[in-house]
């Protein structure tokens, strides 16, 4: 059974998380000859203060 975990950052419409789960599932079993129900898609949702890049987090570098 393939687990994947995917962080991202807060915001983005539900829809657009339900498409990553159903394109991150279909590469995953077309890749590893699985099937698809056996695939599972963990999504957590990073907010802004709790991601850096360069020393600051994205609600920092937002503020520029």
């Amino acid at each position: 059974m393939p687990v994947l975990l995917v962080k991202i950052l807060q915001g983005r419409p539900p829809e657009k998380i339900e498409a990553l789960i159903a394109a991150l599932t279909e590469a995953t079993a077309r890749s590893l000859d699985a099937p698809p129900e056996s695939v599972r898609v963990l999504v957590e949702e990073m907010p802004k203060t709790h991601w850096g890049v360069g020393g600051q987090s994205f609600q920092q570098r937002a503020k520029q």
